[in-house]
């Protein structure tokens, strides 16, 4: 038998054995959930599989009032801790702006947590001055969020994909609305939510590159 009909033997064999797989109702092995890295993203971004369960810890917006990370649920949430002391965060803070509108009516949600101990009275003119009106402002001036994620430098962001699992860790600044990061965003837009998160323990103070 010539090296052409073996081949073409061979893709025979894996065809009739998909379709019997499938007649009986057995799935073919899922392809593992590669998130599309390119250019700086490729270095910057630390993918966690299976995610990581994020703390139930509350935390404040503008008004006082408390806010979970499950009240994001469904949505893919760019959590992102900064504050107006640190240079690097401010100048990331209009990429991410822009970032929530180009993707927010695609189920993004930008959740950008000031650690700034004065609260409201700094951030709010802050934010002003700097024209951030479309993303989420909120405090943790007591790192009652930022701890338990075991937080140790400015800015860090985590990816939180639909079901609440944390699926990864940027460290330092990144350009936000650039193509990079809009390719992965969209890659987790593009999923439904699942489950089998790592359990807190493991998740973080404790998340790596947190």
């Amino acid at each position: 038998m010539s090296i052409k009909n073996r081949r073409r033997r061979a893709r025979f064999l894996v065809l009739a054995l998909w379709s019997i797989l499938a007649g009986l109702g057995i799935a073919a092995p899922a392809v593992a959930d590669t998130p599309p890295l390119e250019g700086p993203f490729a270095t910057y971004f630390n993918p966690l599989d299976p995610p990581a369960k994020a703390p139930p810890v509350a935390f404040r917006d503008l008004n006082g009032d408390a806010v979970r990370l499950s009240d994001f649920h469904g949505k893919v949430v760019v959590l992102n801790f900064w504050a107006t002391w640190c240079p690097p965060c401010i100048r990331e803070m209009p990429s991410l702006d822009r970032l929530q509108a180009a993707l927010g009516a695609e189920g993004l949600a930008v959740v950008a947590i000031s650690l700034d101990r004065g609260g409201r009275e700094v951030v709010a003119p802050f934010a002003k001055k700097l024209g951030l009106t479309r993303m989420g402002l909120y405090l943790d001036p007591k790192w009652k969020l930022a701890r338990p994620l075991g937080l140790s430098g400015l800015p860090t962001t985590y990816i939180i994909e639909r079901g609440g699992g944390i699926v990864g860790v940027v460290n330092g600044p990144a350009e936000w609305d650039g193509p990079e990061a809009v390719a992965l965003l969209r890659h987790y837009l593009g999923k439904p939510a699942r489950s089998g998160t790592r359990s807190q323990s493991t998740a973080a103070g404790t998340v790596p590159g947190g």
